[in-house]
């Protein structure tokens, strides 16, 4: 089945993320943007304490309170109840608010942003809609930013092969229950060159940041249990043992434990300057 890219909130929901309890679980597992991200764009933006920052596709809210402290107003715009809610309930700031909208249609007013950044959601956006939205909505020279992270992210050599083993575990039970994501995606390694070809930008950029945060055992197949094409394979009913889960929590419980080690992430940005 394809969705077609008319339908944004459709194609989100079939993203498989609205299963109950699923938003916790990402809210409590998933990576968190390194600080040095903030002091990129707005460098690049021209502006120390942006009026309007726009985190589109924003989830739990994971990127887009890295801005409550740096600008006057910051707005979160999520498609799914259920990841909005998440963000709507943790930390609250008063400049910080979480809409119900999609990337294509914010309601926003025109040239209002000084920045517009997607977190690990742009492959989730029908681009075309996305980037003449993006571009209505920055000021000129504003900044739009998606980045994505790397993953596995890097913690410690038996771990990740472990996920490793665990993810070919997935993608063998996928193919023998047929299952097939109805989700409409858009390749991530083609964000810059959609960005060039949009005429939004006068200078579009790629480059690597990282972030360096504590991982331990829960937090390490709590990730693993977030991943997308993972969602499905849970829902089958079988045992630990038969999902792969067993080894994972075994070796990543030696290895990580309770106090955990590092885990290294790479966030890929792609930026572009209206």
């Amino acid at each position: 089945m394809s969705v077609p890219p008319h339908d944004p909130l459709l194609n989100a929901r079939l993203s498989g993320y609205t299963r109950k309890g699923f938003s916790a679980r990402y809210q409590a597992h998933r990576p968190k943007p390194p600080a040095a991200l903030v002091d990129v764009l707005l460098g690049l933006a021209g502006t120390r304490h942006p009026d309007l920052v726009v985190d589109l596709g924003s989830g739990t809210g994971i990127s887009t309170r890295i801005w409550a402290a740096h600008a006057g107003c910051v707005i979160g715009v999520e498609p799914l109840d259920e990841m909005r809610e998440i963000a709507e309930a943790g930390e609250r700031f008063p400049n910080v608010e979480f809409r119900p909208g999609v990337a294509q249609r914010t309601d926003l007013p025109a040239a209002s942003a000084d920045l517009v950044t997607c977190a690990q959601s742009l492959h989730h956006s029908e681009p075309q809609g996305t980037l003449a939205e993006v571009g209505r909505i920055l000021k000129p020279r504003g900044v739009f930013a998606a980045y994505d992270y790397d993953w596995p992210p890097l913690v410690h050599w038996e771990v990740e092969l472990v996920f490793l083993e665990f993810m070919s575990r997935v993608h063998e039970l996928r193919a023998r229950h047929g299952i097939r994501s109805e989700q409409q995606r858009w390749d991530k390694d083609e964000h810059a060159e959609r960005m060039r070809k949009s005429s939004t930008f006068r200078c579009v950029k790629e480059f690597v940041l990282h972030n360096t945060e504590p991982c331990t055992a829960e937090r390490w197949v709590g990730f693993a249990c977030s991943i997308s094409s993972v969602l499905p394979v849970l829902d089958l009913g079988l045992s630990d043992d038969e999902l792969g889960l067993t080894p994972l929590r075994e070796i990543s419980t030696r290895i990580l434990g309770d106090s955990g080690l590092p885990w290294h992430v790479s966030y890929r940005l792609r930026v572009g300057v209206k």
